[in-house]
């Protein structure tokens, strides 16, 4: 991931709109208490999910693994009956084969999908779950603006590197990958319609996920400007409506697949 770390305080501000999905996901988990005997909650973050999943499975142990030592930090204070490693998604291994590879929200920030994929599947149990939910919006004026304000003003040369999540796959490309690993798998993508308050609502948004690569490369005299850059590029896309409410349609990409 190209960010430093996290900042769980700004990506929380919106936990009940970044939780409704991975709620979603989990109802679509074919599996029932008492099993599974090993999950893994795989870009655990803040470990809000992780004591949801702890919740659904209360006899089994749960590993949260994240690659963010602030977020972990926050796990392992919020969900204290759960275990949190910090690890690299793409080369991360479980101590014991898991019944559950559950991921909110978090794949989508490394690349490599088509070894990634069939590699998570090959770490499961016989007759193993995973699940997955990506943000599915890098054509979306909400990331496709990050790169264009920050190609554009006297940050321009400090963020040519810089580069946020990079773009996920289509379905059809999922399911290519996945099918021949598993016996059963269910692919869908669904568009929450946020409802945010406040002002510069997307913005904020953004800066507790996926502007964050960019906050994280400027100087911290340049980040308020920058900021302000982006609020006013994308601020004709999503408006302030009547109520004072502010509409951002977000595009998730679903998988459950079943070994």
């Amino acid at each position: 991931m190209t960010t430093n770390d996290w900042d769980p305080a700004q990506y929380l501000r919106f936990a009940d709109e970044r939780l409704r999905p991975a709620l979603d996901l989990l109802a679509r988990v074919p599996l029932t208490a008492p099993a599974p005997a090993h999950a893994v909650d795989l870009g655990c973050g803040p470990g809000n999910v992780t004591a949801i999943l702890k919740a659904r499975f209360p006899g089994a142990e749960i590993v949260g693994v994240d690659g963010s030592p602030a977020m972990l930090e926050k796990a392992r204070a919020a969900v204290p009956g759960c275990r949190f490693v910090q690890g690299d998604f793409a080369t991360w291994r479980p101590e014991t084969a898991p019944e559950l590879i559950y991921s909110n929200a978090a794949l989508h920030w490394v690349g490599g999908h088509r070894a990634l994929f069939p590699r998570l599947v090959s770490l499961l149990a016989p007759g193993g779950v995973l699940a997955v939910q990506m943000p599915a919006m890098h054509d979306a004026p909400l990331r496709a603006l990050q790169y264009t304000v920050a190609a554009a003003g006297p940050w321009a040369e400090t963020l040519r590197d810089v580069g946020s999540a990079p773009p996920v796959l289509e379905p059809g490309d999922y399911w290519d990958i996945l099918r021949p690993h598993v016996a059963a798998l269910d692919i869908w993508e669904t568009i929450y319609l946020h409802v945010l308050r406040g002002e510069d609502a997307v913005g904020e948004w953004a800066s507790g996920s996926s502007l964050r690569p960019f906050l994280d490369a400027l100087p911290a005299e340049q980040r308020p400007a920058f900021r302000r850059a982006y609020a006013d590029a994308v601020a004709p896309h999503y408006p302030r409506r009547a109520d004072g409410s502010t509409l951002l349609p977000f595009r998730r990409l679903f998988m459950v697949a079943r070994t």
